[in-house]
């Protein structure tokens, strides 16, 4: 039986409302040890978690040596990584060299099934070898790959989409922003992360998609925050081809530092995916984008308020 959890990105964007889950389930979560890794410039986002037994260890997880020190461990326990996938094989690697980690849990990105994505093989060069590790090993390994995830103002998604559509009266799309997106609110993920920390049975050796309540299109996702903030805007349809040279001229200019060409091509790529295998295995049942959107759209406009 699971004695310890080793958590890492707790105070991210989806890592805040797994937090809030358990300590919203603190009475299910008696006799576990929660080893959260936080970084010192976040330690003060950890609310009190009086009927929790956390550790707090501060480091950074780009430190070889506060990795190895993170997952020394002598109960049974899981790895709940949330913190990124760039960083999930150093941690795995070190996880393994410790017999007590039995269970280890991914968060990573529907990204790697993104057919212009340069980013996707690294991705799936990642996976692979971990796959590759915890082979023939006594190891649980469950990966999750969320969409597109929005629901704080630093989420660099839809917080973007808010502050264009709050300051450009014509806004420019590219082919009409007339495709599809599931975006997940990342309050839905916070919930998941729970469930499957508690369902380890249903989730053993599996991987889930944690996709949005329904599929939208771009520009109804533009209409519906332009709803919310009393606005009336005209749109713009760029061709793909217009957009996409524009795109050429600009990385060349940048020395494409900033590789547009993949950001304009991600734009017209259809990014909507089934979640069922996760509502199956573990109740997962988010919300549609109108719903989820509405915090955040009130974090804007008191935002605004401040400034």
């Amino acid at each position: 039986m699971i004695k310890s959890v080793i958590i890492t990105g707790i105070t991210g964007k989806s890592g805040r409302y797994f937090l809030k889950e358990m300590i919203d389930h603190a009475v299910e979560l008696q006799g576990i040890h929660f080893r959260l890794a936080i970084r010192e410039s976040s330690y003060s986002k950890i609310p009190n978690c009086h009927n929790l037994d956390i550790e707090k260890v501060l480091g950074d997880l780009e430190d070889e040596r506060f990795v190895k020190e993170l997952v020394k461990t002598e109960n049974e326990t899981m790895l709940f990584h949330i913190a990124g996938i760039d960083k999930s094989l150093q941690l795995v690697q070190a996880a393994l060299q410790n017999d007590y980690i039995k269970r280890i849990v991914l968060v990573h990105t529907s990204g790697i099934y993104s057919k212009y994505k340069s980013a996707s093989k690294v991705y799936e060069d990642i996976e692979s070898e971990i796959y590759d590790l915890v082979r023939d090993k006594n190891i649980c390994l469950t990966i999750l790959r969320p969409t597109m995830i929005y629901g704080t103002l630093d989420d660099n998604n839809v917080a973007v989409f808010i502050k264009m559509v709050d300051r450009l009266k014509l806004f420019p799309t590219v082919n009409g922003a007339k495709y599809e997106l599931q975006p997940v609110w990342c309050g839905d993920l916070g919930k998941a992360y729970f469930q499957v920390m508690m369902h380890e049975k249903e989730t053993r050796n599996r991987n889930y998609i944690l996709s949005g309540g329904s599929p939208i299109m771009l520009i109804d996702m533009f209409h519906t925050i332009e709803n919310y903030l009393g606005k009336k805007n005209i749109y713009i349809s760029v061709p793909f081809c217009l957009a996409y040279a524009g795109a050429i001229l600009i990385d060349g200019i940048t020395m494409n530092k900033k590789n547009f060409r993949e950001k304009v091509q991600r734009l017209v790529e259809p990014r909507k995916f089934d979640h069922c295998g996760a509502t199956q295995d573990f109740g997962f049942n988010p919300v549609t984008f109108d719903v989820g959107v509405m915090e955040e759209i009130k974090q804007y406009i008191e935002s605004r308020k401040i400034q």
